[in-house]
């Protein structure tokens, strides 16, 4: 299956962030990819947004899923993608949705580990989500659904596997400042080789972000990467008999002695 990470900018102009992601899957098509991920905010940039957060997400996510649904159903291809889903209060969640191949809502995920730390409290401004690990099928394959902060947490990502995840699918706006960037890479790397599972990280490309966006293999291996241009797509073509391989020379899932499954 041909995967890619798409990288954007996104801006407080909904309307332009949709012009940049039809762009993005109309190339995408061209290149066959069957499984586009789209960073977190893709939808629309909060920092800056004069309206109220809630009151902007109340009005643009229906408009965003549909527009969402109408590309992937357009291109037969499957894609992920986050934004602010308006809720009753003032705070929205911070939401990925994920979209078959035919147009279809197939799982949303509202971001669980809000991104309150380097003196940073995304929790002022939006609702948390539930536990609920989301896992699912797209384009034939069982994919897990990750939301930046998420990746400091192995245990969603472990739950997720225990789930039948046979790829994780990383949407962030990883902010930049000291060390963050080797934290994304060390991470994502980590993420990978502890799960023996393919791994598509978007970043966004946002001037406070650092784009970075990523395609690790189940051995660790960078297989795609992009650095911080603000438009880009890293592909590559994921193999289940790549994933089978690691796994038989290294049987971490098999010989493991606790295990971290939550039932919901």
């Amino acid at each position: 299956m041909k995967v890619a990470a798409g990288q954007l900018a996104p801006t407080t102009d909904p309307s332009a962030n949709r012009r940049t992601i039809e762009t993005l899957v109309e190339e995408a098509s061209a290149e066959g990819v069957e499984l586009l991920v789209l960073p977190e905010e893709a939808m629309l940039l909060a920092d800056g947004v004069e309206a109220p957060l809630g009151e902007v997400a109340r009005a643009e996510w229906p408009g965003f899923v549909e527009f969402v649904s109408g590309l992937a159903r357009r291109h037969r291809m499957a894609i992920i993608a986050a934004g602010y889903e308006g809720t009753d209060s003032d705070r929205p969640y911070n939401t990925i949705v994920a979209i078959d191949e035919d147009g279809a809502e197939a799982a949303r995920y509202r971001k669980l580990h809000l991104y309150d730390a380097f003196l940073y409290r995304e929790s002022d401004y939006v609702t948390p989500g539930d536990a609920n690990p989301v896992v699912v099928e797209l384009a034939g394959t069982r994919v897990g659904l990750v939301n930046c902060y998420d990746l400091r947490f192995p245990e969603l990502t472990r739950n997720l596997i225990d789930h039948g995840a046979d790829l994780l699918s990383v949407s962030a706006a990883w902010v930049s400042g000291a060390m963050k960037e080797d934290h994304w890479r060390t991470l994502l790397r980590a993420r990978a080789i502890e799960s023996t599972a393919w791994l598509v990280a978007a970043g966004s490309a946002s001037p406070e972000c650092i784009g970075q966006s990523m395609i690790v293999d189940p051995f660790g291996i960078v297989r795609a990467q992009l650095g911080g241009e603000t438009y880009g797509l890293a592909i590559t073509t994921l193999s289940q008999r790549r994933t089978e391989e690691v796994r038989a020379v290294l049987p971490v899932l098999e010989n493991r002695r606790l295990n971290t499954t939550i039932e919901l």
